[in-house]
């Protein structure tokens, strides 16, 4: 999509943010207080093994290539989290990281992104969960009635839950947002639509899920100048560390094998200031069957791949060892929007 390929030159740092929230739960997400903050540059640390001489060369060689300006770009390699940087020397663009020499390259739908992005024989077997939303099956069904039924669980519906959310989002305005596990994109149009946002990333790891996102946008003429679809781990997001505005995971977390991995990679791509916004499932709203469900939630996982949520004291730990602050939910029975922000 070509839409999706010039869309990557345009992943620019904004503006950071800071805000100042009350804890606990309410009803309906109340206004950020914004406050203004220093904006801290967005670098790659080098690894422990790199000596001062090859740290230095590498930015220089990153700093001055001539075809691609990276300081201006979010992206970084999955493997080193270096910066990616450009090549325009042939008809089909592709990315380089400077240090692992690792190429990566859009297919015309989506930037694939993932570790394993173009190796050959290598395959890796992933949770029966993740496979399940890799199918073309569910990518088809997801917004044809699979979405819908989360009614039953207190979810509000995409347009009220979008509307929830962009209270939340509002100290963000005018900066990058990832959708993180977009699915089919449903939130992730949305967001353009709505032009809250200078970039959008649609971002998940199940290429069906994608192809059928850039289906819907070129279905519902949905501007692409401001939308890059790309193909990546939650557990090993492709930015720069402190370069994106603010995270969207809309019903994902339980979905997600490493909770902790990725609300830790949540924090560590998150400018101070940003917000990662997220919607789950909590089952609190059934006391008696707490106590057993924190004793077999362990198999339960294992044999689902989903994580049950007891508590919204356990999401807010989740979020804070992990370096996130200003725990707020708003809850409507089993649903529970959880927002938090990255210490500035």
């Amino acid at each position: 999509m070509a839409g999706a390929v010039r869309s990557i030159s345009m992943i620019v740092p904004r503006r950071c943010l800071a805000l100042n929230r009350g804890r606990g739960a309410q009803r309906f997400p109340r206004p950020f207080v914004l406050m203004a903050a220093s904006r801290l540059p967005a670098a790659a640390s080098p690894s422990a093994s790199s000596t001062v001489e090859e740290t230095s060369q590498i930015q220089q060689d990153i700093e001055f290539d001539e075809k691609t300006d990276p300081r201006e770009d979010k992206l970084a390699c999955p493997i080193c989290y270096y910066p990616l940087v450009k090549k325009s020397d042939e008809s089909a663009p592709r990315l380089e990281c400077n240090v692992c020499k690792k190429e990566y390259r859009n297919n015309g739908t989506y930037l694939d992104l993932t570790v394993s992005a173009s190796s050959g024989e290598y395959t890796e077997s992933m949770p029966a969960a993740t496979e399940l939303f890799r199918s073309p099956l569910v990518s088809f069904l997801y917004e044809r009635g699979w979405r819908q039924n989360f009614i039953w669980g207190g979810f509000p519906g995409p347009e009220k839950e979008f509307e929830m959310a962009k209270e939340y989002l509002q100290p963000a305005i005018g900066g990058t947002i990832v959708d993180a596990s977009c699915g089919s994109g449903l939130f992730s149009r949305l967001f353009v639509k709505s032009g809250m946002f200078s970039q959008v990333i649609a971002l998940d790891f199940s290429e069906n899920m994608l192809r059928q996102c850039s289906e819907f946008v070129e279905n519902e003429n949905v501007p692409k100048e401001n939308l890059a679809l790309v193909r990546a781990d939650i557990s090993r997001l492709p930015f720069l560390s402190g370069s994106i505005d603010a995270i969207h995971a809309g019903a994902a977390l339980h979905c997600w094998p490493s909770p902790a991995s990725a609300v830790a990679e949540i924090s560590r791509v998150l400018r101070p200031g940003g917000v990662f916004v997220a919607t789950t499932f909590i089952v609190d709203v059934v006391p008696p069957a707490v106590p057993a469900l924190r004793l077999t939630r362990q198999y339960f996982a294992q044999f689902t791949s989903n994580t049950i949520y007891v508590s919204e004291t356990e999401l807010e730990d989740l979020c804070s060892a992990c370096g996130l602050v200003g725990f707020t939910c708003a809850r409507n029975g089993f649903f529970v929007m959880i927002s938090v922000t990255k210490p500035s």
